[in-house]
């Protein structure tokens, strides 16, 4: 009998006594990721004197495989760029080659962006890289959300001296995040809005990433398609494909 009242306890308070903060962020992270996933989206890049909107579509599959196609501007229309686990490479339809990217580019802007290629290509695993503790509750977008806060743990290689991260209590979404450097000074900030429904999943569709040491600098992420646990034929994350994605 104490056994079924300890089990029951915890079925009908799960959300605030059952789970532990890395069963909340291992919640989170599953959700938004998904096996596979297909997307339509554009980016936003935001100056103080000018913006620029590109359009994309992206396939990822895991952590590890993701490919993403730029479907405009003129400029920009074909150009790829593949993640096979922690290499990189580029398609540049205008000469009409697959570069692997070196070393030295990882820290350049992507395609302009806020985010660098190491961004995109080292993104450590919030579960495994990081310690997590709930250090309180805050509303955002008018819901209840755990507050997390994360240490690297001591054999992981991360950019990142600390994250926190605010998740809600519902649908698991991540709804802010902070970044704070080696010195726990926080660098950048992304803040998630406009919540939808993508295959049953709610998520926010739009992501403002803020890097704070520029003053009126950021990217306005917006997802206007968003399927989780497509077929991916594997061919698109082979570099003799990615000219060929439509």
């Amino acid at each position: 009998m104490f056994r079924f009242l300890i089990l029951f306890f915890c079925f009908t308070s799960t959300v605030v006594f059952c789970q532990n903060a890395k069963d909340i962020v291992q919640n989170s992270d599953i959700r938004l990721r998904g096996a596979s996933s297909y997307a339509e989206l554009s980016i936003t890049i935001v100056r103080p004197k000018w913006q620029k909107e590109m359009n994309l579509k992206s396939w990822s599959k895991g952590n590890d495989y993701s490919v993403t196609l730029v479907t405009s501007p003129a400029k920009e229309k074909g150009s790829v760029f593949l993640k096979r686990k922690r290499e990189a490479w580029n398609y540049l339809p205008a000469i009409e080659r697959t570069i692997k990217l070196p070393p030295s580019m990882m820290t350049q802007n992507w395609m302009g962006t806020d985010f660098t290629n190491d961004d995109l290509i080292k993104q450590s695993s919030i579960v495994i890289d990081y310690t997590h503790e709930i250090i309180g509750s805050e509303t955002l977008e008018g819901l209840d959300t755990w507050k997390i806060e994360l240490f690297p743990t001591e054999e992981s290689s991360v950019v990142w001296g600390k994250l926190i991260v605010w998740i809600d209590k519902i649908d698991y979404m991540q709804l802010k995040t902070e970044f704070y450097d080696e010195d726990l000074e926080i660098v950048n900030k992304m803040v998630g809005s406009e919540i939808k429904q993508y295959n049953g999943r709610k998520l926010p569709s739009k992501l403002e990433f803020y890097p704070l040491e520029d003053e009126g600098h950021k990217t306005i992420i917006h997802y206007d398609k968003w399927n989780f646990d497509v077929k991916v034929p594997e061919n698109y994350f082979s570099t003799q494909y990615v000219s060929r994605l439509k």
